[in-house]
This record gives C-alpha cells, sequence and structure tokens, in this order.
C-alpha cells in the first residue's frame, strides 16, 4: 500500500442574495451532461461523434452538470432540515486531458460545489482544482487543473453577484 498527503485549498464565498437566487445563477451557467454518450462511447462508438456531442452539452461556464444531492433535506433525518446543495460538475474533455497523463486525477473529475444557507446568507463552497489535482506532479495536468481553478472562481463570482 502507497499513502501520501497533500493540501487542499478550500474556497468558501458568501453572498447577501437569496439562496434560491444564487443556486438559479449557478445552474444557468452550466451544461447539462447527457450519459448516453459515454454509454456509446463504452460500446465502441465513435470517439470523434462523442467529442462533438459533449462540446454541445457545456454551458457557458464551460462546465456541465452531472448530478445534484439535496443534502439540506437529509439533515431532516436529525431534525434540522436547511438548504444545501452539492453540485457535481465538470467537463469530460477536461478531465481526459488529465487523465490521460494521470489516471489518478479521475479521483477528483467531475468536481464538488456545495451551495447552502447560513445565517441570512448565501455560501459557495468547493476545493481548489490545482490543490486537488496538483498532488500527481505532472505539469500538463496542472495547466489543465489551472484552468479549472480559474473556470469555478468565475462560476462561483457570477453566482454569487
Amino acid at each position: 500500500m502507497k499513502e501520501s498527503r497533500f493540501t487542499v485549498n478550500h474556497v468558501q464565498l458568501t453572498a447577501d442574495r437569496p439562496f434560491a437566487e444564487v443556486k438559479a445563477t449557478f445552474e444557468r451557467r452550466l451544461g447539462r451532461f447527457d450519459p448516453e454518450v459515454q454509454k456509446a462511447l463504452a460500446e465502441g462508438g465513435d470517439p470523434e461523434a462523442a467529442r462533438a456531442r459533449i462540446e454541445e452539452m457545456v454551458g457557458p461556464s464551460g462546465f456541465m452538470l452531472f448530478g445534484t444531492s439535496d443534502h439540506g433535506s437529509l439533515l431532516r433525518i436529525v431534525g434540522r432540515p436547511r438548504k444545501a446543495v452539492q453540485y457535481v460538475v465538470g467537463n469530460p474533455l477536461f478531465a481526459v486531458e488529465m487523465t490521460r497523463h494521470s489516471i489518478g486525477a479521475a479521483l477528483y473529475a467531475p468536481l464538488r460545489v456545495l451551495i447552502y444557507e447560513e445565517d441570512g446568507k448565501t455560501c459557495i463552497e468547493y476545493d481548489r482544482p490545482l490543490s486537488l489535482f496538483g498532488q500527481f506532479g505532472d505539469g500538463q495536468v496542472d495547466a489543465m487543473a489551472s484552468s479549472l481553478d480559474q473556470k469555478l472562481a468565475e462560476l462561483a463570482a457570477e453566482a454569487i453577484r
């Protein structure tokens, strides 16, 4: 067994905007991932057709939505419901640019973003991609991760504006 440690840079942004507005703005900037394109590739489909289809799915942010988890509703189990949604966002074309150099990068692609309400304010939290992917020590992975840092920062800033 091999084990290593690395440092993650965590970002938390806070806005006076209502949760529903931040959430809606964030979601409008995302495309939607259709898993059928991945299924077609797994079944021997044309890679160039898959690439073209993925490019059509991308939202204005450069990312697409893979899924959400309403974590706030889960807190009802302990009698503390709240507004909190985890997003799984990314772009398969960005991911393959990293995983082709270091397959371990697949552990962090797509990315996670949490939007929640706290004391009447709305917060967005995520881990900086470069800090996640930097552990692999690959310059080509780092270059893409740095680009993801910028794209994610712009997406979050737009959502809280």
